[in-house]
């Protein structure tokens, strides 16, 4: 599978809801990182983050994927993902953010996914308070400065 079969793939099965679809792309003890619900490990949960939790507050999803660049190890690209918010705060409204993703590949399958995204903008179309969309971004940072390549930046400052 190219680089862009791949991360298409991956775009497909969340926009038809198919979560069986989106576990066979991953290795059986595949993790995904998701920017807004954490970390998913193995093909059941990762089934289950497709089918339940990305539409408990969305629907009509769309996720294009841009750009891919990568190898049999790794693949990187750019995407833009937009929703229907069901939140009550959102009023129906369609919101958008972009990101990168980050695959890491074992046989030929995705042994993890990462993700970078810009979703401030869409939580404040939402409706979300500032401060609320702050306390979102401080647990993002947390998350990030707990990773193992991350800390080691914060250990020599003295401080994390």
């Amino acid at each position: 599978m190219t680089p862009q079969q791949l991360v298409d793939s991956v775009a497909r099965a969340v926009d038809t809801r198919d979560g069986a679809a989106m576990a066979a792309l991953f290795t059986e003890d595949g993790v995904y990182h998701d920017v807004f619900y954490g970390e998913f490990a193995g093909r059941a949960r990762i089934a289950e983050l497709v089918n339940d939790w990305i539409y408990r507050a969305a629907r009509d999803t769309r996720w294009d994927m841009f750009d891919p660049v990568g190898n049999d190890e790794r693949v990187y690209a750019r995407y833009v993902w937009s929703y229907v918010s069901t939140l009550p705060e959102a009023g129906g409204k369609r919101v958008a953010f972009e990101g990168v993703c980050m695959l890491e590949l074992r046989g030929g399958l995705i042994a993890e996914y990462r993700e970078i995204a810009n979703t401030a903008p869409a939580l404040l179309d939402i409706g979300f308070p500032p401060e609320r969309v702050g306390k979102i971004m401080a647990r993002q940072g947390a998350a990030f400065k707990a990773r193992p390549e991350v800390a080691a930046h914060f250990a020599k400052a003295g401080k994390a």
